[in-house]
């Protein structure tokens, strides 16, 4: 399984009890959706090796108490601390004005104008605030994904037309004054 064609599910985080299991804390808004896990690949060394689940059990709201097949020391000392993945196959598809955000990078941002708002090439969701990160004649430009700004995600085409604020891109394009 190349790392390509798998998202990040989540991270070992920790053993939990003696009996060999580990804590799987998810990187997702719907955790409910991974109930029945019954194989997860962990990142070790670079490579995605397959864990085989004997068990799980909710930990938290978004933490499994994992149990794999065939556990031994050494494989829970292996997982630990590492990132999980799961093939991109084993995702629901979304339509209408849902994404995930592996899927719309390449895509065009337009205004409501259809005016080019730049190649979204990352999204960042690590701060408060979730934004796409566009290239736009060569620069920078930083867009907040607000769902009340996307009118249309269209997946034929590759692009997401937005309602964005009045001056939002020229704050990345304009010179201002200070610059010149």
């Amino acid at each position: 399984m190349r790392k390509e064609d798998c998202y990040l599910l989540g991270k070992i985080t920790r053993r939990h009890g003696l009996a060999g299991n580990v804590i799987l804390k998810l990187d997702t808004d719907q955790p409910e959706l991974y109930n029945k896990l019954e194989s997860i690949f962990v990142e070790i060394n670079g490579l995605l090796v397959p864990f085989f689940i004997e068990r799980t059990a909710w930990s938290k709201s978004d933490a499994l108490n994992i149990s794999f097949k065939n556990s031994s020391e050494a494989l829970v000392d292996q997982s630990l601390g590492k990132n999980v993945y799961l093939p991109l196959s084993t995702l629901p598809k979304l339509s209408g004005k849902q994404f995930y955000y592996h899927e719309i990078i390449g895509y065009n941002v337009l205004d409501e104008n259809d005016n080019d708002c730049g190649v979204i090439r990352s999204v960042n969701d690590q701060t408060a605030q979730t934004y796409f990160i566009t290239n736009l004649d060569g620069k920078e430009v930083v867009i907040p994904i607000i769902k009340d700004w996307i009118l249309e995600v269209n997946r034929d085409e590759r692009f997401i037309k937005m309602h964005l604020p009045e001056g939002l891109i020229d704050v990345f394009l304009v010179p201002s004054k200070k610059d010149e």
